[in-house]
């Protein structure tokens, strides 16, 4: 059973003083909640080590995957596969940040992987900047969190210059390349996430500037340009998927932009490899039974509980729960029915005392760095809310 500790909720004035614009949902009820899920020291510690592992394991999946030429397996567009192997190749591709999603690791339950947010996932401004807002608010200790999503940013943008855990040497290194962060126009969650990314690096040294995607011209030869200006370093809050299937002419552009090393682009190309769910097949193949995993494969597990998921669904889109007997005891409608599907082992999440599920997500930046988790029903949707946690 979750342990839960009730606080004062942020008023929205306040939440909207941080930038944090997204705090009431569709049926008004708030998004983040006002209680906190106690976690114990030892509980925070096993899922940073659970993700550092996972880690290792996706490089490991990924290179299988580009050696053995799996990218149609997996759902890879093929006219992103060039560019994914271009930014696999070249080390100054770096990964910036991403989030796992994982069940268990409360009550003595094992840590099970669900899935990595590798590209573009969420509750970023929610697990740097809210969660610890609520401990300061309501006078706890504002250290008693896992939680240092801010500073590990901080230090990966300084080390897309350094290459190296130590970034000690940024300024002397930094050469005045300029950073360009992008998100689509209209929508203020995404706007403000990415305008939080942008702060960090300022702050970590880079000359920066924000435009939305419209506003900025891309040339083969030249690079990314926004007022005529040119940018090195290209930063896009936009699905690697999205380009490949919708914009098919700048998949193209972004291609040719890389091998002409006239921009570096975050996240880059390859982390839509870890962001397909096929990957959780690949690893179950080359990690059989390993203690975090959960056994997953392209075709319905037989006389298994089971999920089954788009391989790149997001917010629980398309997602169903399926019984021993193949009944369907739980499903989501979505745009994604038309992706290939996943099967994986179906695990339970931890619950409250109301039956809600808890699925907890670790994000990663260089290593693992910060906890949040994510409150709803059997499964997790775009209504479910945002839960922060204490260490005690």
């Amino acid at each position: 059973m979750i342990a839960l500790q009730k606080t004062t909720p942020l008023s929205t004035d306040y939440l909207e003083s941080l930038g944090f614009v997204w705090h009431t949902d569709s049926d008004e009820s708030p998004y983040v909640a006002d209680e906190l899920v106690v976690i114990s020291e030892a509980e925070a510690e096993a899922y940073y080590e659970a993700a550092n592992t996972l880690y290792d394991m996706f490089v490991e999946a990924a290179e299988h995957v580009i050696e053995n030429n799996l990218f149609h397996e997996i759902g890879i567009p093929f006219n992103l596969v060039e560019l994914i192997k271009e930014s696999w190749e070249n080390d100054v591709h770096w990964h910036l940040y991403g989030r796992f999603d994982l069940a268990g690791g409360i009550d003595g339950k094992p840590i099970k992987l669900l899935e990595f947010n590798a590209d573009t996932p969420t509750a970023l401004f929610e697990t740097a900047v809210v969660q610890w807002a609520i401990l300061k608010q309501n006078s706890m200790e504002e250290t008693a969190q896992f939680n240092a999503l801010y500073e590990a940013l901080l230090d990966n943008f300084k080390r897309l210059v350094t290459l190296d855990e130590d970034v000690s040497d940024f300024e002397s290194r930094y050469e005045g390349w300029k950073f360009l962060f992008t998100s689509i126009r209209g929508n203020s969650e995404e706007e403000n996430t990415v305008r939080l990314l942008q702060h960090i690096a300022t702050e970590a040294g880079y000359a920066t500037q924000f435009a939305y995607i419209d506003e900025i011209e891309f040339s083969a030869e030249e690079g990314i340009f926004y007022n005529e200006e040119n940018y090195e370093l290209w930063f896009k809050l936009i699905p690697w998927e999205d380009i490949a299937l919708e914009e098919s002419d700048l998949a193209m552009l972004l291609t040719n932009i890389i091998k002409n090393q006239k921009a570096i682009i975050f996240n880059p190309a390859y982390t839509l490899l870890f962001q397909s769910k096929g990957m959780l097949k690949i690893l179950w193949d080359l990690y059989p039974d390993h203690p975090l995993l959960l056994q997953s494969s392209f075709e319905p597990l037989n006389g298994k509980k089971q999920v089954e998921k788009p391989i790149f669904g997001r917010e629980g889109g398309n997602v169903a729960i399926i019984d021993t007997d193949n009944s369907v005891i739980e499903q989501v409608t979505g745009d994604y029915s038309s992706h290939k599907m996943v099967y994986q082992a179906y695990t339970e999440l931890p619950t409250d005392q109301k039956g809600l599920s808890y699925q907890a997500g670790v994000f990663y930046a260089y290593e693992a760095c910060a906890l949040g988790f994510r409150k709803g029903g059997k499964i997790l949707d775009n209504m479910s809310k945002f839960v922060g946690h204490i260490v005690r």
